[in-house]
């Protein structure tokens, strides 16, 4: 590392020192007064629901809401990194498919379904590097390299699986009895989720590796100059990305017990929906692992939600983006009073 970029480390690190020495001076502090407008939506959602529909509010419930958006919450979560960083991954879709084909295949084909949940996760995250390298050597944007490797990947795990679901699974193996199922009467899957956030928040807010993010995405340019390896910083962003995409795959095919290559289908752009309305820009230099999981959660909510009012389906796209759009005009509502008294 060179001097220049300790540096930068440096002072990234005592200005966020000195953002929390106020009335939110604490990392937790710090957390809820971020993350504070989209939770208060999540809140609101459940109970609007809750007061007409009771049985919304059973825990039965409530836990299958959770668990339904586990698997966008660990997309977003990886996918705030490479937008924080100006940095996009459309290709988390394909991604999963992909991944969710290739252990479907191993397991299929005599792999014990534990040892093929290492081959899934450096599968996913071989994927990021390559959209990293990709994005690199041919200096595209990574919004046209990704979408053409959501396309990519899809495609390949198609072919892998012959275009079928691919099934015969031994699912009286432990994997997916436990994987699959419930942990201390909780899904397996959230217990998985809540480590990832935590892990990728302190990740985020704590570690050298978050600052080189949020600086190369406040300023690239600056970024570069001081020293900061843009390059390498891109290609761990987008692994990262891959790897949480690769866990969603292996939970999936745990808790599904076959590998559909279909599966995924707009799972991008959900992913994306989620960090927005949890407060990651697009302009980047900032994001929240937990608010990108409240995202996430809040369209779990939407959808489940609609199921209870009996919405036509025809009009659940129109009431998601409808929900949406009040979740981030709330929020930043809240981000610019909070500012003001500041």
């Amino acid at each position: 590392m060179t001097e220049t970029e300790r540096a930068v480390d440096d002072a990234e690190r005592a200005r966020e020192q000195g953002r929390g020495r106020g009335r939110f001076g604490t990392l937790p502090g710090r957390l809820v007064r971020d993350e504070l407008g989209v939770l208060l939506v999540l809140g609101l959602l459940i109970t609007c629901i809750g007061i007409p529909y009771p049985d919304f509010l059973a825990t039965d419930n409530l836990l299958s809401t959770a668990h339904n958006s586990v698997y966008i919450s660990l997309m977003a979560c990886g996918m705030v990194f490479a937008l924080a960083m100006r940095e996009v991954d459309l290709s988390v879709g394909g991604t999963y498919a992909m991944c969710l084909v290739v252990g479907a295949l191993l397991v299929r084909e005599g792999t014990a379904p534990w040892l093929a949940v290492p081959v899934v996760l450096i599968t996913g995250t071989a994927l990021g590097v390559f959209n990293a390298l990709v994005t690199t050597l041919l200096a595209l944007p990574s919004f046209i390299v990704t979408l053409g490797t959501l396309m990519l990947f899809r495609g390949v795990g198609l072919a892998l699986a012959d275009g079928k679901q691919i099934t015969d699974l031994p699912l009286d193996d432990s994997f997916f009895t436990l994987a699959g199922g419930d942990a201390a009467g909780v899904p397996f899957a959230l217990w998985v989720l809540l480590a990832v956030v935590v892990v990728l928040a302190v990740m985020l807010t704590r570690t050298r590796f978050g600052a080189r993010v949020r600086a190369i995405g406040s300023n690239p340019d600056a970024a570069a100059f001081s020293g900061i390896p843009v390059v390498r910083t891109r290609i761990q962003a987008l692994a990262l990305s891959g790897l949480t995409t690769a866990c969603a795959a292996a939970l999936a095919l745990a808790f599904y017990g076959a590998g559909d290559p279909t599966l995924g289908q707009g799972y991008e752009l959900q992913a994306i929906a989620a960090c927005i309305i949890g407060g990651t820009p697009l302009a980047g230099g900032r994001g929240s692992v937990v608010g990108a999981v409240a995202g996430a959660m809040i369209l779990s909510v939407v959808a489940a939600g609609l199921v209870f009012f009996e919405v036509p389906i025809n009009w659940t796209s129109f009431a998601t983006g409808g929900v949406i759009l009040v979740a981030v005009a709330a929020d930043s509502a809240l981000r610019r009073t909070g500012r003001r008294r500041r």
